[in-house]
């Protein structure tokens, strides 16, 4: 039976991820900061498909933990079939702040943990087979700040680790969805009411097209038709006009942000 690895399983696009897999029979591997909801969430999808399902407590910024996940997801009397980074946070921390701090947690969950396990993980596929797949964000074509240049470097490095495993067996998929409806833009203070009701996803239907798109082996997946009109046009539009659309986002997030200090980890 194929076991799939998700970081940041227990909630949003994560655990959209561990239905749908637990549903066509795969066991898994939970990794994730609450032992609380790892517990829940391993029960829940045990009771409801009998998979077996493992749970990791990990903090992605910690290096000791990120080696704990290396170890599980290269250990070949266990092997992983498919590694879905998606656990990070929103930042909206100006670029300019004195405390990069925020930043530099954000490099380390989202940019750091995702080279070193999708480099675990392509070097254990080798040679059988399997799946990476990455969640990266449709801000990849915008100036956003932090947020969408560490998304730009998940796409970019999707990519490079596609080439790179080209003719291995191994496939990898950059994940670019769009607003979904998580507890992850809540805490972030985006309302629905803050955005036209078409933009808004599910986090089934970003997963449904993502383990879809990564079947057939495409290398970067724009879950929904909206997403991939809007997304053709990002870019292809102008670099001028895409910095001065993003500009525009940056601002009424500032705004949301002074009104909805949340933190906004998903992880």
């Amino acid at each position: 039976m194929a076991t799939a690895l998700i970081t940041g399983g227990t909630s949003g696009i994560g655990a959209a991820f561990a239905r749908q897999l637990a549903a066509r029979g795969n066991d898994l591997v939970l990794v994730a900061r609450d032992p609380e909801r790892l517990a829940a969430s391993a029960a829940e999808l045990h009771a409801a498909w009998g998979i077996n399902v493992e749970t990791l407590r990990a903090d992605l910024a910690k290096p000791t933990d990120v080696a704990a996940v290396v170890a599980r997801i290269s250990d070949p009397a266990r092997p992983i079939d498919t590694l879905i980074n998606n656990a990070g946070f929103g930042v909206h921390t100006p670029l300019t702040a004195v405390d990069t701090s925020h930043h530099e947690h954000a490099f380390d969950v989202m940019c750091r943990a995702v080279l070193i396990l999708g480099g675990a993980a392509g070097r254990s596929m080798k040679g059988r087979g399997g799946t990476i797949i990455n969640i990266s964000s449709l801000q990849t074509y915008l100036a956003t700040g932090s947020y969408a240049a560490i998304k730009a470097w998940v796409t970019a490095y999707s990519q490079s680790l596609s080439v790179e495993l080209r003719h291995s067996g191994v496939t990898v998929t950059a994940v670019l969805p769009g607003w979904v409806r998580t507890e992850w833009h809540e805490r972030a203070g985006v309302t629905r009411s803050s955005l036209p009701a078409f933009l808004w996803s599910e986090p089934d239907t970003v997963v449904r097209i993502a383990l879809r798109d990564a079947r057939r082996g495409k290398v970067v997946s724009i879950p929904t038709v909206r997403y991939r009109v809007l997304g053709w046009f990002a870019r292809h539009l102008p670099l001028r006009t895409t910095r001065w659309i993003s500009a525009g986002i940056s601002s009424s997030r500032t705004d949301e942000a002074s009104e909805h200090p949340a933190v906004t980890e998903k992880s």
